[in-house]
């Protein structure tokens, strides 16, 4: 080892960086998903949606947006998708009619079982303990939380 900023350089990796190292294990994550997705006809940000309505049904838009930490202006546009697919659809809310909610229809609840085992498909192509894999999780929510600190 040397303290030559140089050969230090030589042997440099761009894999060395902890932001490639997340894009590049995120992309490898999506493209994973891509194939196993399509069955359904989603794609992973619409997955994401579903799975936020799966915890919690008929939520307002904004509920959606925090908890998929997608903005208004992407979020809406999948909603609509969502919805002419018949997995959701956007109500009235009951304690206020000017306000939307979102809620799963039958064939979103039905697809909720099928699409969540994706999740254990994922995780047998790679060779991580439960632990690792938990490890990684919080490290990213621990990540993500320190960024976005106000």
């Amino acid at each position: 080892m040397t303290d030559n900023p140089q050969n230090s350089q030589a042997n440099a990796s761009l894999s060395d960086n902890v932001c490639f190292a997340l894009y590049t294990a995120a992309n490898a994550l999506m493209r994973a998903y891509r194939p196993l997705l399509e069955r359904y006809e989603l794609t992973y940000p619409q997955y994401l949606v579903m799975q936020a309505l799966w915890l919690q049904d008929r939520v307002s838009l904004t509920q959606v947006s925090q908890s998929t930490r997608l903005d208004m202006g992407t979020l809406t546009p999948i909603v609509k998708r969502l919805e002419a697919k018949g997995f959701l659809q956007r109500l009235a809310d009951e304690t206020d009619e000017r306000k939307k909610v979102i809620a799963l229809t039958v064939t979103g609840l039905e697809l909720q079982v099928e699409a969540l085992a994706l999740k254990q498909t994922l995780l047998d192509k790679v060779d991580m303990q439960p632990e690792a894999v938990e490890q990684l999780r919080q490290l990213c929510l621990n990540l993500t939380h320190e960024l976005t600190q106000k």
